[in-house]
């Protein structure tokens, strides 16, 4: 089943092919290839990249939707591309802890940041991920420069766990409590999940 998260600032959508013309404009940006760590692609590469992120069972991504910028009612299954602020990732790759989630999130949007779409975001990610997929901890590595994730993270709890000089990289890792599990389990009642099955929404 393919689903979109409706928070109270973002919907979270599946990645949809017709989402990568935009994605790839804002990964043009030097800025926001430095801030993710990612290396350039052509538009090409981009459409694989998306068909390769469907259909991987050790990540979940979502496009961030802005809804102050959604034209009319939401409809699942639709790109609704206009109102894309940015996307949402979680991957599952630490082969010691299948049960580790490493998060990322970028508002790549200039108009949609400084509105707190981040924070919701990476909350109702974590939510999903603990109810849907059983993650008992996570992790963000964040280039030691950004300071607007870095900053993010230590205010939803994450602490620093490691630092990479060959990368400048900080690790942060949050391990869920059962407070801190229950706090982020709450956010599920107030979430509304759409859902409908995957083939409309490739």
């Amino acid at each position: 089943m393919a689903v979109s998260l409706e928070g109270e600032k973002v919907i979270l959508v599946p990645y949809m092919a017709a989402h990568v013309p935009k994605y790839h404009h804002w990964m043009q940006d030097p800025a926001l290839l430095q801030a993710t760590g990612s290396e350039p692609l052509s538009l090409e590469e981009e459409y694989q990249m998306q068909q390769s992120w469907t259909q991987d069972r050790l990540k979940r991504t979502f496009i961030v939707l802005d809804k102050d910028l959604i034209e009319g009612d939401f409809v699942h299954g639709d790109s609704h591309e206009k109102a894309m602020a940015g996307d949402v990732n979680i991957y599952m790759n630490d082969l010691d802890d299948p049960q580790l989630a490493e998060i990322e999130i970028m508002i790549a949007e200039p108009k949609s940041r400084g509105k707190g779409l981040g924070k919701e975001s990476v909350l109702m990610m974590m939510a999903y991920a603990i109810q849907n997929l059983g993650i008992h901890i996570f992790r963000a590595k964040i280039g030691e420069l950004n300071g607007a994730s870095l900053n993010l993270f230590h205010k939803l709890g994450f602490e620093k766990a490691s630092y990479s000089e060959i990368f400048k990289e900080v690790t942060l890792e949050l391990p869920l409590t059962r407070p801190k599990r229950e706090e982020l389990l709450n956010l599920i009642g107030i979430m509304v999940t759409h859902t409908s099955p995957s083939r409309t929404v490739n």
